[in-house]
């Protein structure tokens, strides 16, 4: 069934666009990603423009991770404390992204800036992951077997001032590399129209130490605000959200995601 979507000016195939929303929910209830990384590119496959598809990408963004934080919430799986401090810094990061991104776009410039973004940053996390599994590989096929690596070890991180006790997660650590996790974050959404979970997670298993088991519904509940505000304020500098897309991003999104955290139960910590 083709629709026509008056923002972006063209036509695309409704249950694809249904389809697509379906499994970035689902990635996202599983592994607690917005899936903006994810559905802003697949938007631009399918010919909708980049601005649109970043602005727009957004709003499934919000949609899905709503639907994953209420899944975890009722396994007590948010650390507020931790996704407060996130969030207010990833407002901000959020803010001079969007100033960036309204730049971009009267040089005209936006869909190269956007494009090279995704090529940047997704290629440099890529690698990195990459080298991270090829590592642990090879650990594992010597003798005696892989050697457990703990997240939870203190760093330069915790010698910061400003300290603040998470009881949900039992750190006790500053509040500044929470907040610069953030504000890069928000930086992210709203350049490249991503929840930017894909960074986030990682930031706190590895850099702040904080248990698995809060970092999927607390890394949601920082996604929902930075990308609502990322979309409000897209809508209003660079009028790139198209409602009609949005739309059905968002039903497919919400049911995967509902579908993505029974499966990302199941799983152990390693396995996700």
């Amino acid at each position: 069934m083709q629709l026509y979507l008056p923002i972006a000016e063209v036509s695309v195939n409704a249950f694809l666009i249904l389809g697509l929303g379906g499994i970035v929910g689902f990635l996202s209830g599983m592994f607690g990603v917005g899936g903006g990384f994810l559905i802003t590119p697949l938007l631009f496959f399918i010919g909708v423009p980049p601005a649109v598809a970043v602005a727009t990408g957004a709003n499934q963004v919000v949609a899905s991770s709503i639907s994953g934080v209420l899944a975890q919430l009722r396994r007590k799986g948010v650390d507020f404390q931790m996704g407060t401090v996130l969030l207010f810094a990833g407002i901000a990061g959020s803010a001079i992204g969007v100033w960036v991104f309204s730049i971009m776009t009267r040089l005209g410039q936006v869909d190269l800036f956007v494009q090279l973004s995704y090529v940047l940053f997704l290629g440099l996390i890529g690698a990195m992951m990459l080298q991270e599994s090829l590592r642990s590989l090879m650990r594992s096929r010597r003798p005696g077997g892989a050697p457990i690596r703990r997240a939870h070890v203190h760093s330069w991180a915790h010698g910061l001032p400003f300290k603040m006790k998470f009881r949900a997660s039992g750190l006790y650590i500053s509040v500044i590399p929470p907040a610069l996790i953030g504000a890069a974050v928000g930086f992210l959404a709203a350049i490249m129209g991503v929840g930017g979970g894909f960074i986030l997670v990682p930031a706190m298993i590895y850099l702040l130490g904080m248990p698995t088991k809060v970092v999927i519904g607390t890394s949601l509940f920082q996604i929902i605000f930075v990308s609502a505000f990322t979309t409000v304020m897209h809508a209003v500098t660079s009028q790139t959200v198209d409602m009609m897309l949005a739309l059905l991003l968002i039903l497919g999104g919400v049911i995967g995601a509902q579908i993505g955290t029974r499966v990302g139960v199941r799983l152990k910590a390693e396995q996700l």
